[in-house]
């Protein structure tokens, strides 16, 4: 199992081992999609192995994984996957077009691949230091993507985005320097090693053993600090600038794959301060910051301009959509968090990925500017449709099952005014997010629209990760595949 964990991690780095070669585009980007289909074959094959069995614990608890661990890594590993097969293409395009230099396009494989893996190794360690450092890591790789292109709003979203989630991960060290603090009567006996007082598994353990007040605290900086990561309101204001302005596949990874990072994190701390404080406290934390999420997400949705702004505050009221799962919590509660996580996770990458196609060929981002899609590029105009339609929780998407089975952990939690809130909201986005997409695919394109793509290969591999991405959705909603379920029912578990 170590093997796999260790090939999960590295697979991403083939694409920065083959940029720093000197390789092109096209030859880059399939390097780069040939190391993400390794990464994601190894999870499942972890996912295999684990089996709901002992966890993965080595290297005194910095190489951990259990069920929660390799669920995320599937999800992280599969977004990956999808976004990389579509930065061919894209990138390609750009690159022949003279939109990016050699040096650029090096950067962004670069990026792009050491983004991915740090993300993976977060996922696969047990000690939270550890997990804080990832997490800031994966900020400084990341951080060039957004700016790739050079101009001065992708400068400054750049900028934006490191300052803001560079200040809120400093607020969750606070939180886990807190969380050791919590420990000092179990560390004043431990003589296994000071390692242990940060690694999860010996704190979720011990959890009945730690201070509650310093515990709270702890709880309550982690919530904020990983939460800027996630992008929960009020701490979101960089994510909307950073999604608009990366390469279309980057924003998939940020919104697909960074925003479940950091949801990780405050899972796992969650854990910790269910065994020790209960379920008010924390349940309290998370519908504060789920709500405002969402309320935040649904009113932004409501103004057309920046169709990627538009996808980036979708993801601010699904990641608060997830959090208000997780304040409902019980075993439907967290069950349709993790759902959630996975769904939402590919249907954003379906509509960044989409999104990229949308803006190279009419040559902007704004919404107001994009019409006749269906006519114009079918392909594209039907998977951003259908898209749209599982990212708001229409059946017979996934989305729609998981949100359902949150309601339900409302009505089943407490009083029905936070589930009934939740579905005025819901509809609230349906609205403001269905009206914009569907100026853009209906009606006539705007006159000759540019072909970035040179030849059916280009094309095919442009709609491979749509079309993957759409079947996964579908699949999700008429049937939940029994080693799913049995993994999700497993982190559940693992959750408390």
């Amino acid at each position: 199992m170590t093997a796999l964990a260790i090939l999960v991690a590295l697979g991403p780095l083939t694409g920065p081992a083959a940029a720093l070669a000197g390789a092109r585009a096209r030859l880059a980007g399939a390097v780069q999609a040939a190391g993400a289909a390794v990464a994601f074959g190894c999870s499942l094959a972890l996912l295999a192995v684990l089996d709901g069995g002992r966890p993965l614990y080595a290297w005194d608890g910095f190489l951990y994984v259990d069920s929660l661990g390799a669920f995320f890594v599937l999800t992280v590993s599969a977004v990956t996957l999808l976004a990389a097969v579509g930065s061919i293409s894209y990138i390609a395009a750009q690159e022949d077009d003279g939109e990016l230099s050699g040096f650029q396009v090096r950067l962004y494989f670069s990026s792009f691949g050491l983004f991915a893996s740090l993300m993976l190794a977060a996922l696969e360690t047990g000690n939270l230091g550890l997990l804080f450092v990832l997490i800031e890591a994966s900020t400084l790789a990341s951080a060039a993507l957004v700016g790739l292109e050079g101009r001065a709003r992708s400068l400054e979203a750049a900028w934006k985005y490191v300052i803001i989630s560079s200040l809120g991960v400093t607020i969750a060290l606070a939180g886990t320097l807190f969380l050791f603090y919590s420990g000092s009567g179990l560390h004043a006996v431990n003589h296994g090693g000071s390692n242990l007082g940060l690694t999860w598994p010996y704190l979720v353990t011990h959890a009945s053993a730690l201070a509650p007040q310093s515990l709270r605290l702890a709880f309550l900086l982690a919530v904020v600090g990983y939460g800027t990561k996630v992008g929960l309101a009020p701490m979101h204001t960089w994510l909307p600038d950073a999604h608009a302005e990366a390469p279309s596949p980057a924003s998939a990874m940020l919104s697909a794959a960074l925003l479940n990072t950091g949801m990780y994190a405050i899972i796992r701390f969650l854990a910790i301060a269910h065994g020790r404080l209960g379920n008010t406290y924390p349940r309290a934390v998370l519908l504060s910051f789920g709500f405002a999420s969402i309320v935040i997400g649904a009113l932004f949705m409501v103004r057309r301009g920046n169709f990627k702004r538009l996808f980036a505050y979708s993801s601010v009221e699904h990641m608060g959509i997830i959090a208000v799962a997780l304040g409902f919590g019980g075993v439907l509660g967290l069950y349709g968090a993790l759902l959630q996580t996975l769904n939402h996770a590919l249907a954003k990458a379906v509509l960044f990925l989409s999104s990229g196609d949308v803006s190279l060929r009419y040559r902007t981002r704004e919404a107001s500017q994009v019409s006749g899609l269906l006519a114009a590029v079918p392909a594209t105009g039907g998977a951003l449709l259908l898209a749209t339609f599982a990212v708001l929780g229409s059946p017979p998407f996934g989305l729609f099952l998981s949100e359902l089975t949150i309601v339900r952990a409302g009505f089943a939690s407490a009083s029905p005014v936070f589930p009934l809130l939740l579905l005025a909201l819901l509809g609230l986005a349906f609205v403001a997010f269905a009206r914009t997409t569907a100026g853009m695919v209906t009606g006539s394109p705007p006159g000759q629209l540019a072909r970035p793509y040179r030849g059916r290969t280009a094309l095919a591999l442009t709609a491979a990760p749509l079309v993957l991405g759409l079947a996964a959705l579908l699949v999700l909603g008429l049937w939940i595949p029994t080693g799913l379920n049995t993994v999700l029912v497993h982190s559940v578990a693992v959750i408390g």
